[in-house]
């Protein structure tokens, strides 16, 4: 793990990279304000990262997060099932949690326990209408990787994946693996409607399809680069920005563009 840098060395919202962004981007009105924020909380209690976490200061820090910025799309990796719930009690927003799993069944959060179980998540202002999550076709190990995508009344899809870390050889393999099946799954929604995805894919290549932008956190202090943000050409002029984290190891990348609107199910 990276030395964490001097939050004074890190500018408190430092721009972070647009890889990526199509041409055909619309550009009529003015549209409306849109913001993802991606974070990854260090939540199971078991991975190295958690005892800075100061549980639980980390979860006060991620929803002071949400309420500064009112984004209209939370994702979330490294989470607990309860915690996620709690999040989305004290900012007023909509939750789809999916679990992942150890082996074979589901991990339970520990110290302190009682937060049920690690996984992923989307937070959403609007209302949910439906979602899907399923676990990735090619595995590393033990630790399950999974992708879920949550629909809303605004018509916008919401999507998160936490893909598996580039250690090893196998491990790279997979993770290639992850990224084309992701990229397939955002190519999906994204041709019925305006889709967004954040996340941690643990690379610095995008998995964005070609007609979505992306942006990452290579502003970031701590592991930069591998948390991405993407959305679809209905949503213009993309702005990222990183702000400096203290109780998790990954900074929180947050990105703003406008939305336009483009019914779902219109090409």
């Amino acid at each position: 793990m990276r030395k964490l840098v001097s939050l004074v060395a890190v500018a408190s919202a430092a721009f972070a990279a647009v890889v990526a962004l199509p041409t055909d981007a619309p550009a009529r009105g003015h549209g409306t304000s849109y913001t993802v924020l991606q974070m990854n909380l260090c939540l199971s209690g078991l991975a190295g990262c958690y005892p800075r976490t100061s549980y639980p200061t980390v979860l006060d820090e991620a929803a002071a997060q949400v309420v500064d910025h009112e984004p209209q799309v939370v994702t979330l990796n490294e989470a607990c099932s309860g915690d996620a719930r709690t999040m989305a009690t004290r900012t007023g927003y909509h939750l789809r949690f999916a679990a992942v799993r150890y082996g074979a069944s589901a991990l339970p959060c520990v110290k302190p326990g009682g937060r049920g179980v690690f996984g992923i998540a989307v937070l959403t202002k609007a209302p949910i209408v439906s979602s899907r999550d399923r676990a990735f076709s090619v595995q590393a190990n033990f630790e399950q990787r999974r992708w879920v995508c949550a629909s809303t009344t605004d018509d916008v899809t919401a999507c998160t994946a936490h893909l598996s870390t580039r250690g090893t050889t196998r491990e790279r393999t997979t993770n290639d693996a992850e990224c084309r099946e992701l990229r397939g799954v955002l190519t999906g929604y994204d041709a019925t409607g305006t889709t967004v995805f954040g996340g941690d894919v643990n690379r610095q290549a995008p998995c964005a399809p070609p007609a979505m932008w992306a942006t990452e956190d290579g502003a970031a202090a701590q592991l930069s680069g591998i948390q991405h943000v993407y959305g679809s050409a209905t949503l213009d002029a993309p702005n990222a920005r990183v702000t400096a984290a203290v109780h998790t190891d990954h900074d929180f990348l947050l990105t703003a563009g406008r939305l336009y609107a483009r019914p779902r199910g219109e090409r």
